[in-house]
């Protein structure tokens, strides 16, 4: 049987569950490799995987008889079908930060269990990669960096901040990435003191800083950088932060280590920004793998310890901080 699904039969043993509904289409990638709509039954005696016509070859091709793992086509299924897949279950987990009230009522009204939830346990199982999967985001980031490279030839005065948005995009598509992580970020001038802005038609011009943060995917795994460059010169008034800003990310980097602490590491970058005159205006940093953002988040709440293999993500941008006037 497939191994991810054996680790997740003997957890809920552990929780007194008997059987678990994973619809969160992340966690059912990450547990089978299936990219379809569709639910994840895991049961007593069986493992099936409830989708509909559209999809039912592609999966098909994904699945080998080891993974143990039956198709349906929900058209097919009647209201005793659905019954009858938890029947010997008494307690069967649900994704309760996933699914609705909708869902939930569905699932009460379709399976006839005892719902109990799951606390993220698959979420939390994903935190520390395998080889596979560290293969797959060093790909991942490989392309985007090669991407960048390419932009600080690309950029030229007078192209719109949306030009350079789809040059990224277009860009890791041809060299390699299955497409974006998310919705590339290029935010040029007064646009760039928003960690999140979306590009619009402003026009690059001379001294101008631009904020660029983006990312790709490869067989599903995400990468995601940012980077900050000026347009042939640095304001003065700019250089203070940049370097405060590069000088906690070096130090941050220099400190990611098999146990630390993730919330000292956060409070380190957060006294020196204050020692300064800055407040930080976003979380330092974050998990990376089928999610762009994943658990650890960094903050002064997440009090535990960086794991081996884990992967996370410690960016720049935002670590940006605005000055604090009395």
């Amino acid at each position: 049987m497939n191994n991810k699904i054996k680790w997740l039969r003997e957890k809920l043993k552990g929780l007194n569950l008997q059987g678990m509904i994973v619809s969160n289409p992340t966690n059912i990638k990450y547990l089978t490799g299936i990219e379809a709509e569709g639910t994840l039954l895991i049961t007593l005696r069986e493992n099936i995987f409830i989708t509909d016509s559209r999809y039912i070859e592609s999966v098909n091709t994904i699945l080998t008889i080891d993974d143990e793992i039956l198709v349906n086509d929900k058209k097919h299924l009647s209201k005793d079908d659905y019954a009858s897949f938890f029947m010997f279950c008494e307690n069967v987990g649900f994704e309760e930060k996933y699914v609705t009230y909708y869902d939930y009522m569905n699932y009460m009204h379709m399976y006839r269990v005892n719902l109990m939830e799951t606390e993220g346990i698959i979420e939390s199982q994903r935190i520390v990669k395998d080889d596979r999967e560290i293969e797959n985001i060093k790909k991942a980031c490989e392309i985007t960096d090669k991407c960048f490279e390419y932009l600080k030839t690309f950029i030229k005065r007078g192209m719109t901040e949306k030009e350079i948005a789809f040059e990224i995009e277009r860009f890791m598509k041809i060299n390699g990435a299955d497409g974006v992580s998310f919705e590339p970020i290029v935010a040029s001038g007064h646009n760039s003191s928003m960690p999140h802005a979306v590009p619009t038609t402003r026009k690059i011009k001379e001294g101008d800083i631009i904020l660029l943060d983006f990312g790709c995917r490869y067989k599903g795994y995400c990468s995601d950088i940012t980077r900050t460059i000026f347009v042939n010169y640095v304001e003065d008034e700019y250089r203070e932060v940049y370097d405060l800003v590069l000088k906690n990310n070096e130090m941050t980097l220099n400190d990611i280590k098999e146990g630390a602490n993730i919330k000292v590491l956060t409070r380190n970058i957060n006294d020196d920004l204050k020692l300064h005159g800055y407040v930080a205006m976003h979380a330092p940093g974050h998990g990376v793998g089928l999610d762009i953002h994943e658990q650890p988040i960094f903050t002064t709440n997440y009090d535990n310890m960086l794991k081996a293999n884990m992967v996370v993500a410690i960016e720049p941008r935002n670590i940006c901080s605005r000055k604090v006037w009395s």
